[in-house]
């Protein structure tokens, strides 16, 4: 089985040391959010095919990326976006995640990491002009480096409306969604800009949005990771959404746990809480965070095989 950690929380940037531990035990658990089942999920070599990392600041693990390719091949979802404070509050400046994947490329080749821009937002200090200068600049840093960029367009849910009405409220931007034609258009834009670096361009589960050239992304990828091992990784696509191509995969993250700030984050509801909750996190437990009526409950059952992202 392929292990997504995790697109629920950035696990190489805040939470490593949980991570290693969990290597090293063999296993974790992890909650179902919306059912409240605990499963129980191997992390040895024999179960393991392959880790995909989704991160927005790979440093603190880097050092341990070994121990990680000791159990399993792993590749990268790097997402890096240069947004200005008020969307992004915490993320680390984009030269130097540019520079980590410069450093995964000498590690792994240009397969090891793929470089993700998601979700494009539109505000008044992120018009579409804007996105297009700063794209630009991104991938011309990134030219020789990554094979493939990945980019999606924020889907505002009533939480994401939320917060992005507080950040407003804040700092005094405007936000809107445009219509798909507008994105649609950016989209082709960065298309071209991604092609002329090199770079394959994919959009995440918006196939309305896919402009010539480009295609839907597959961001949990078997054959990426095959590319990596040397070996053949098989594994059936097991998307988790309409126009999601991903190969099955087993997350094991937990929602409202980043506390990067990111003011459009589909996976946190509230950001003190996701601060709270990474604050109070156990490093030596096996849940990342633990079933708060029963912080050690070890009545977990085996993840079943049709449970994935």
């Amino acid at each position: 089985m392929i292990i997504s950690a995790s697109y629920k929380t950035d696990i190489p940037a805040f939470y490593p040391s949980w991570f290693l531990n969990r290597l090293d035990a063999g296993f974790c658990r992890s909650v179902n959010p919306w059912g409240g089942q605990v499963y129980e999920i191997p992390l040895t070599p024999d179960a393991v095919d392959g880790f995909v990392l989704w991160t927005r600041n790979i440093r603190p693990l880097a050092p341990s990326l070994d121990r990680v390719a000791a159990v399993a091949p792993y590749t990268v979802q790097y997402t890096v976006t240069g947004y200005p404070r008020s969307l992004e509050s915490s993320t680390i400046p984009a030269e130097q995640a540019v520079a980590d994947l410069r450093d995964l490329r000498r590690r792994g080749g240009r397969k090891i990491a793929a470089w993700r821009y998601d979700p494009i937002l539109f505000t008044s200090e992120t018009p579409a002009e804007w996105h297009h200068r700063n794209f630009a600049a991104l991938a011309r840093s990134l030219t020789g480096t990554v094979d493939e960029v990945v980019v999606s367009f924020a889907h505002i849910y009533r939480k994401t409306r939320r917060n992005l009405e507080a950040a407003a409220a804040r700092s005094g931007l405007t936000w809107r969604d445009p219509p798909d034609d507008e994105k649609a258009a950016l989209a082709a834009t960065l298309a071209d800009i991604a092609g002329g670096q090199g770079m394959a361009f994919r959009v995440c589960a918006q196939a309305s949005l896919v402009p010539p050239g480009g295609a839907l992304a597959r961001c949990i990828d078997a054959d990426r990771l095959s590319a990596v091992a040397g070996r053949p990784i098989a594994a059936p696509v097991k998307g988790n959404r309409e126009d999601c191509l991903c190969h099955r995969s087993r997350d094991i993250g937990a929602y409202d746990t980043c506390p990067h700030g990111c003011v459009y984050c589909y996976a946190v509801t509230s950001p003190a809480t996701a601060k709270r909750r990474y604050a109070g996190h156990d490093p030596e437990g096996p849940f990342l965070f633990a079933p708060a009526e029963s912080p050690q409950r070890s009545s977990a059952r085996r993840m079943p095989e049709n449970i994935q992202r």
